[in-house]
């Protein structure tokens, strides 16, 4: 029995390390023996911008007039923006400004469809060669049409995931999770995906794929949309790549709490895709499902090797030193956690403290979510959340 516990100990704990740790700097490594490609800007195909939107009326004028400052042919360029059924001014809004911008095409449904239904229906009336989905409240630098265009080129080549950049502001920082600084993490992440092609998950804000490549987002199941989208994509056999010079920038989240039920949205729909997906598991490309374990499916189970973690080391702790010492710390971990829940309640940030409670927060909302994907009470339909 003593022997089956540290074995279970050993085994959970590389599992957490390899997700944060030994999966980063392995891709990291490899990636370096890449060189990418640098392509002159001699390919201008039609590019479809995608965005669904609910109740965007404090942000959707600007988006339009953001996307109205790209540097590109416009003779070229279409923006589809569907209204799901908004009950504030956002269809007014979108109305006024299709009849100044001909490029500009609106879709007004007159029924909730949730976003994958607005997107599904938006892909059938585009007619450019790329898809580029984007959020109504992205902000695009001028230059992120031509740039990430440049990879499909290649044809080997399916999607682009942009960088996002997540921006704050004073009154914010005072109250925002440390989100910033795990997106930087996360960015690094990417990078190194990008550059071997097994971008696994793009940012919803700013990615890009072949149209002929779409695959239907379903609507039985709730899905996470551009985390289906980018992995229908590399499971067609194409590569999905990474454009740093794609830049894109989006408010975080105002507080834990605003971000809590949307981390709750997305780990139900995680798994429901999950399942979709879960061939790529197994297949026959190894690093690409050696990513996917890592970078999603270790992260989506996280809650449960962290109990499990717990539990073993009370056990393991009475012959192993290690398991002491680990022990140790994740008591400090959580007991900071707790302490920065309190010191939030505040309105005071110290990374000491606000760090675990991020952590802590956003695994409680992966149990959430797993609890809400096994009572199938998670739904196609969603709320914005303010940032």
């Amino acid at each position: 029995m003593k022997f089956i516990l540290e074995i279970l100990f050993y085994i959970v704990v590389l599992l957490i390390l390899n997700s944060f740790l030994f999966y980063p700097v392995i891709i990291y490594l490899v990636s370096l023996f890449k060189t990418k490609t640098i392509r002159e800007p001699r390919y201008y195909p039609r590019i479809s911008i995608l965005i669904a939107a609910y109740n965007e009326e404090k942000v959707i004028a600007q988006r339009i007039k953001n996307i109205a400052e790209m540097d590109y042919d416009f003779s070229k360029v279409e923006l589809f923006i569907g209204s799901d059924c908004s009950s504030d001014r956002t269809n007014s809004i979108l109305q006024e400004y299709s009849n100044k911008y001909s490029w500009l095409k609106i879709y007004l449904s007159d029924q909730r469809m949730g976003k994958a239904g607005i997107l599904n229906e938006l892909v059938k009336l585009v007619n450019g060669e790329i898809l580029l989905f984007s959020d109504a409240n992205t902000h695009f630098k001028n230059d992120v049409l031509k740039n990430i265009i440049n990879d499909f080129q290649d044809r080997t080549v399916g999607g682009v995931c942009g960088r996002l950049v997540l921006t704050d502001n004073e009154d914010v920082r005072k109250e925002s999770v440390e989100e910033t600084n795990y997106w930087a993490y996360e960015t690094f992440i990417k990078k190194a995906e990008g550059k071997l092609g097994i971008q696994i998950s793009a940012n919803g804000g700013i990615f890009a794929i072949r149209k002929e490549l779409f695959t239907e987002i379903p609507l039985q199941k709730a899905v996470t949309d551009d985390l289906f989208i980018s992995l229908s994509v590399v499971a067609q056999g194409y590569r999905f790549t990474y454009s740093e010079n794609s830049i894109a920038y989006e408010n975080i989240g105002k507080d834990v709490k605003q971000e809590f039920n949307r981390k709750v949205r997305f780990s139900a729909t995680n798994f429901e895709t999950l399942i979709f997906h879960k061939s790529l598991l197994s297949g026959k490309n190894f690093l690409l499902s050696y990513a996917f374990f890592s970078h999603k499916v270790s992260r989506w189970i996280l809650p449960f090797l962290l109990i499990s973690l717990f539990i073993l080391s009370i056990f393991v702790a009475q012959f192993s030193l290690l398991a002491q010492l680990l022990f140790l710390f994740q008591i400090v971990f959580y007991i900071a956690g707790i302490a920065g829940y309190l010191l939030a309640l505040e309105k005071i940030r110290i990374p000491f403290f606000s760090l675990p409670y991020f952590f802590i927060v956003a695994n409680i909302a992966i149990l959430q979510g797993f609890n809400k994907f096994i009572q199938k009470k998670h739904s196609v339909i969603w709320e914005s959340t303010e940032r």
